[in-house]
């Protein structure tokens, strides 16, 4: 079985969207750029977006586990989901976080504000204030990583920003 839980024998279903000129024009283009058919080209999509989001896969992980994943795709969650901070507590904490692992409602509003607004928030928070960074983005990563000790992968993709 596969990271996306497909194998061969499951059925398939035919799924329906709708899609506004532009970005059907666009995969069109796109597709005929790479000689494959739509369809294709909307499977590959579906199955990225399953591997990238591949945490909200496990129901044990919960709380600042998923903290990466929100960094990660913090914008084009935002700008393409629209999530109120109440709705992204309960996805983040998932209504019983351990308590190790619970995040603050005033860490998850820093996922949700845009980048100008979140460096003026930063520079308010005295632990923030330690792991300053230009990159804001970076910034916040750090933040959370010491905040709530994050593992080790967020502190090699921090590394690799560095360079």
């Amino acid at each position: 079985m596969s990271m996306n839980g497909y194998n061969g024998d499951e059925k398939k279903h035919i799924v329906s969207m709708r899609l506004n000129n532009n970005d059907r024009n666009a995969i069109q283009m796109m597709a005929s750029r790479l000689f494959v058919r739509e369809s294709e080209l909307y499977r590959f999509a579906v199955n990225t977006l399953l591997n990238r989001m591949d945490k909200l896969h496990d129901p044990d992980c919960t709380g600042s586990d998923l903290l990466p994943l929100f960094i990660e795709l913090r914008e084009e969650l935002n700008q393409n989901l629209s999530f109120k901070k109440q709705q992204l507590f309960k996805i983040v904490n998932n209504g019983n976080a351990h308590p190790d692992k619970f995040v603050a409602m005033t860490d998850i509003e820093l996922l949700l504000l845009p980048q100008h607004l979140l460096r003026q928030r930063l520079l308010q928070i005295e632990d923030a204030l330690s792991v300053r960074e230009q990159n804001i983005s970076v910034w916040l990563e750090r933040y959370f990583a010491v905040k709530y000790g994050l593992d080790k992968t967020l502190n090699k993709n921090l590394e690799a920003d560095e360079s």
